[in-house]
Formats: C-alpha cells, structure tokens, sequence
C-alpha cells in the first residue's frame, strides 16, 4: 500500500467513527502517521481526502455487490449489508453522513453522494428486474428504503435488524410477482 492508499485507510476508520467535520487533521492522520504536508501533496486539501474516502468506500462496497445470487437477488441484497456490518461495523451510511455534514458547506460532496446513490439504486433496479422478470420503479423504491432504513437502525439496534429488513424486502418482491402475473 502507497502513503495515499494508508491516508485513506487510516481516515476512513476516523471519520466511520468520528464523523468529518467534527474531527482535526492531525487525528485524522494519526492512523497513518502522515504528516499534514502529505495529506495536501496527495488530496489538495482536507475534503479532499474526505472526497477520496467516500469514493474508495462506495468503490468497495459497490464491488461487494457484483455477484449477484440469481435464486434471490434482492434477498442477496441483504445478505450483502449484514455481511459488510459483520465486517466494518454498523455507524450507519458513511455516505449520507458525509452528505448531512457537508450539505451546506461543500457542493462537490454533496453531488459526489448523489452520484453514489443513483448507481447504487441502479443496482437495485437491476436485481428488482432480476426478480420479476422486468423493471419495477416502485419497487426500487421500496427495496431501496429499506435498505438506507436497516442500515440506519442497525447502528442505533444492532445489525439484526437487517433480517427483518430482508423478510420486508421477501414479501414485497413475492406481492410484486403475483401482480405482474
């Protein structure tokens, strides 16, 4: 890993638990022992590196989602979010917490977040259409909320509710079969 690679590691971690604004530059990079000249070589600024943390987490999450289980692919959904609390912790969505410290301060995160979202509801699209054999908006919609929603009250209950998330997710895709039938 590259002193870049080890900044963005090293904030994620500060800002997933911390926030972003309401930490300094210097804890931000005590993870990666980067000194502050370093952060600026290689982000420009401070949200900068906030920017290069949300686009290297959505990239990773994003690609946990690849695969794709064809018997239930909205249920793998699910899978997929309680697999990456499992692994990362449930603080809630990185991305919409950036969005909410950062909406009326710096517009790029703002419409990076956007950005991020859209092609995430793009891959519930795509797995909604998996399911009933073509596209449901409504739906979406619905999988989507309670996707945001599960992973915003497993950081308040704990990540079982995601379970619940995905049983809700089972029955609105198994009504939205018999109505295309």
């Amino acid at each position: 890993m590259d002193k870049r690679d080890d900044i963005v590691a090293g904030a994620s971690g500060v800002f997933e638990t911390s926030g972003f604004r309401g930490v300094g530059v210097d804890a931000v990079l005590v993870p990666s022992g980067a000194s502050t000249r370093t952060l600026y070589k290689h982000f420009g600024s401070r949200d900068g590196l906030v920017l290069a943390v949300l686009e290297e987490r959505h990239r990773r999450f994003m690609q946990k989602l690849v695969e794709i289980d064809p018997a239930d692919p909205v249920g793998d959904l699910f899978d997929k979010l309680q697999q990456w609390l499992d692994d990362h912790g449930a603080h809630g969505c990185m991305l919409l917490r950036a969005r909410s410290e950062y909406a009326d301060t710096n517009p790029e995160i703002v419409a990076l977040v956007r950005r991020q979202k859209n092609e995430f509801e793009r891959d519930i699209a795509r797995r909604v259409a998996l399911s009933l054999g073509g596209e449901s908006t409504s739906l979406t919609v619905q999988i989507w909320l309670l996707f945001e929603g599960a992973t915003a009250a497993a950081s308040i209950s704990g990540s079982s509710v995601v379970s619940e998330a995905r049983q809700a997710a089972s029955v609105l895709v198994a009504i939205a079969r018999e109505q295309v039938q």
